[in-house]
């Protein structure tokens, strides 16, 4: 009876992610060309809630506008379908992970107030974690590729990369096989650090400054937003690498630059504040010195 209750779980696991990433779509749609540097809707004169003058940009629920006007409702969906055959292959990779380093026994087992064994309870389950999340971004990254490739297409209406097995072969002619892990290595810095950071936070407030065991509950869930918010520009430049050197007009002068490393790419955007594009999404001012605009046209910011 366990066997088929757990089976059940993981089905229901499968089929409410790929309701998620359909339902979320869109947006992160939308957020993957912010964060590639693509601004079809040029920023206006306005103001901060401090009063200083500023450039806004669209919030994401207008850009989403944006790109349903050019390519219609389903143009809202491209990419969805490596993308959701990525976010599996990575929540299977993960669940068969935990199986095999029993991860899943050792949430199971009581709680102990021993100090020792609580601190390795701790270090063993953090290791487990990077293994986990490691091998799983491995696995599935790329069909991360292909879809932020297929999504960057809409920068210059291209038809390169078309479905999963297209974008293989295109992937490879382009890049060979090191082109279906670009991106990868700020992707797993990213991660990983994003892990440790976590679980520390969470283990040093849970033992030092929080002491109810419901309110505990919440502790991991809301210093995950902080770490991954700390972490963000690794999503950027991962996703960059992805695009650039693509044969995309989004991985190309005057969109993007071609970066021979990840190191290259990060330090060009920091250089122009850019870092933390795409981090929010609804009020969005433009810092930079300069933006492409969907016509290539160079802008000024402030």
């Amino acid at each position: 009876m366990k066997v088929v209750k757990d089976n059940e779980n993981k089905w229901s696991g499968y089929g409410l992610r790929i309701f998620l990433n359909t339902l979320s779509h869109p947006f992160e749609y939308a957020k993957v060309l912010i964060q590639i540097g693509y601004e079809p809707i040029p920023p206006h004169s306005s103001k901060t809630l401090l009063g200083k003058p500023a450039l806004k940009l669209p919030n994401i629920f207008q850009y989403v506008k944006h790109i349903k006007s050019v390519d219609g409702l389903s143009g809202c969906y491209r990419g969805l379908g490596p993308k959701v055959c990525g976010s599996l292959i990575n929540l299977v990779a993960t669940q068969k992970m935990m199986e095999y380093l029993d991860l899943n026994q050792q949430d199971e087992e009581e709680d102990t107030d021993v100090e020792e064994n609580r601190k390795q309870k701790f270090l063993k389950c953090l290791k487990g974690d990077i293994i986990t999340h490691t091998t799983a971004i491995i696995i599935s990254q790329p069909f991360h590729v292909i879809t932020i490739r297929i999504m960057a297409q809409f920068v210059g209406k291209e038809a390169k990369y078309v479905g999963v097995f297209g974008s293989i072969g295109e992937i490879y002619r382009q890049n060979g096989i090191l082109g279906f892990f670009s991106g990868l290595i700020p992707r797993l810095i990213g991660d990983i650090l994003s892990v440790l950071l976590a679980s520390s936070l969470t283990y040093v407030v849970n033992k030092y400054l929080i002491e109810e065991k419901e309110i505990q509950n919440y502790t991991s869930a809301a210093v995950c937003m902080v770490s991954s918010s700390i972490m963000y520009p690794f999503q950027v430049v991962s996703n960059c690498m992805a695009v650039s050197n693509s044969g995309l007009l989004a991985g190309s002068p005057p969109y993007m630059l071609h970066y021979n490393t990840w190191i290259d790419c990060w330090n060009d955007l920091s250089s122009r504040n850019q870092l933390k594009r795409g981090s929010s999404l609804l009020v969005r001012y433009y810092k930079g010195p300069s933006l492409i605009t969907s016509k290539g046209n160079l802008l000024k910011g402030n």
